[in-house]
């Protein structure tokens, strides 16, 4: 499926090529205050840690849905629409929730990742029904 080739894997990329800094925020951060393990009850490394992790615990299973959605014929409006829904939620959440940017960014992209769950989920109960 041409969506499949040429849509998802540009979307897995950006999403990939982001969690590398927010991985090395982390490392880099734990290095300086020599915290090995957990956070040190310091609470920028736990911003740190939480913002690295919500990005790894959300971002698989809305790659899922928009794989599954493009298996299932969904159109490349609807799949760049999602991903870059995705990629723009997944950055304002981390930004607002590790305090480099404006706090209010952080509901902003938790909800913009919840509508990727949403719609796609809809979208594949109503297609698979």
């Amino acid at each position: 499926d041409a969506s499949m080739v040429n849509i998802i894997p540009v979307y897995a990329s950006l999403l990939g090529l982001l969690f590398i800094p927010f991985t090395l925020r982390v490392g880099f951060y734990r290095i300086q205050n020599k915290i090995l393990i957990g956070d040190g009850d310091d609470p920028e490394m736990l911003r740190r840690i939480r913002g690295q992790a919500n990005f790894i615990e959300t971002v698989p299973l809305a790659l899922i849905l928009l794989v599954l959605m493009a298996l299932c014929g969904a159109g490349d409006i609807w799949l760049h629409a999602l991903g870059s829904l995705l990629v723009f939620g997944r950055v304002a959440h981390y930004v607002g929730l590790t305090e480099i940017g404006p706090g209010v960014l952080r509901p902003i992209g938790m909800i913009s990742t919840m509508l990727v769950y949403l719609v796609p989920s809809g979208w594949l109960l109503l297609h698979s029904l």
